[in-house]
């Protein structure tokens, strides 16, 4: 059986045929996809997926890394904190170093990017490739995951004057869309209900993993999954446990998350975490390898409470995870989690530590509220955020895209 007749039982036969009928007008096409990373973050998770199902349909896809010094990465995680609004100055020096690693990699790829019919190019690390590849046929689309909504203007009018040359742009939002001289596509991000993240797990497998992490699952479990990144909020995380431990002595917090090679912020944020901690025995903080999918997984299914604390997010791949795992969110008020927790039915947006706290606790005194908010979170997540429909919107794009011309197509 093909992979993507797996997926049948879950969102139905109807779908599946439509991607299918979709894809008969893509058949034979090359599609290159370009992103900073194979591994860490949610786009690297999404290709991982996406990929695949789109060489099953027969188009002739491929999935390229570019790479970088530490100066390069040190330049794209300066230019993603400023993009979404943060006061930072870029110096020239490393914006030559990204251009420059931008024109090396180029060299690498070109001829497999000025062949394909169509490029997808993630994120502000590899915009520039356009500018070096002058001999392309084929159409390039800009995709951007992050929020950009009120990015700092210097910043954007630098990265504009790549974006401009392309010939569509991708956002997760409405609101992060920025003014630009060609199409404009809203493609939320979606997760993949047969991964090792997201497939049922037994109520034993959930337990072996918790007992073999040292966390006791008689006791209450609050719990959050993301980047040790200050958008994140960990430290805003520890604030509200430590107000629910007022009137909840026994609760325990979880904080999870992992490297991503194109994050060198990490280690410095995951230091600032534990000196927050201190040497309370009840906060686990968690520094998970790439392949913890599975663990992530069992995390998940065993929280009692589990939380998004953002305080910028472009989408937050790990709500629609714990959304399609029947959990209610408690999410920062910010970006693509509006888009998915839907405030008082699939979970609470909040806006500070007191704001979360009073959420957690809720909750835990509520736990016929869990299960029936829970509940509407699955359904919301499988009839809004499943790989099929992420599919779908991409053969969508690209029949536009490549037929946009033409007043009639024969599918």
């Amino acid at each position: 059986m093909k992979k993507l007749d797996l997926y049948t039982s879950i969102v139905g036969k109807d779908v599946i045929e439509e991607l299918h009928q979709l894809a008969g007008l893509l058949k034979g096409r090359k599609v290159v996809h370009v992103n900073s990373t194979r591994k860490g973050g949610g786009v690297a998770e999404i290709l991982r997926r996406l990929v695949p199902l789109m060489c099953e349909l027969g188009i002739k896809t491929k999935w390229k890394v570019i790479t970088g010094d530490d100066d390069f990465f040190k330049c794209t995680k300066s230019m993603h904190n400023a993009l979404q609004g943060n006061p930072i100055d870029i110096p020239e020096s490393l914006l030559r170093i990204y251009e420059k690693t931008n024109a090396q990699n180029a060299e690498v790829l070109r001829k497999e990017l000025e062949e394909a019919d169509i490029v997808f190019i993630h994120d502000p690390q590899p915009a520039p490739l356009i500018k070096f590849c002058p001999d392309r046929r084929g159409k390039w689309i800009w995709r951007c995951h992050i929020d950009i909504s009120r990015p700092q203007r210097h910043i954007w009018k630098y990265l504009r004057n790549f974006v401009v040359d392309y010939d569509a742009s991708i956002f997760s939002i409405v609101n992060f869309a920025q003014r630009l001289p060609h199409p404009l596509y809203i493609i939320p991000p979606s997760i993949d209900p047969l991964s090792e993240k997201n497939k049922d797990l037994d109520a034993k497998e959930v337990y072996s993993v918790y007992d073999g992490l040292g966390i006791d699952m008689g006791n209450p479990i609050i719990l959050q999954v993301s980047r040790f990144d200050r958008f994140k909020d960990p430290v805003g995380v520890i604030q509200s446990y430590r107000l629910v431990k007022n009137f909840t002595p026994s609760a325990q917090l979880v904080l999870a998350g992992g490297p991503a090679t194109d994050d060198p912020e990490g280690k410095v944020v995951l230091e600032e975490v534990k000196t927050a901690a201190g040497d309370n025995p009840n906060i686990h903080i968690l520094l998970l390898p790439p392949e913890s999918d599975r663990t992530i997984n069992a995390l998940q299914r065993g929280a009692d409470i589990v939380l998004q604390k953002s305080i910028k997010e472009g989408f937050g791949l790990t709500v629609t995870e714990t959304m399609w795992k029947g959990k209610p969110v408690i999410g920062g008020n910010t970006g693509g989690i509006r888009l998915q927790v839907i405030n008082h039915h699939t979970g609470f947006l909040v806006n500070t530590p007191e704001g979360a706290a009073l959420r957690a606790r809720y909750l835990l005194h509520h736990p016929e509220k869990i299960k029936e908010m829970g509940y509407k979170a699955k359904e919301f997540v499988r009839a809004n955020f499943l790989i099929t429909r992420h599919l779908r919107d991409h053969l969508t794009l690209m029949i536009s895209i490549l037929y946009g011309v033409k007043e009639r197509i024969e599918l």
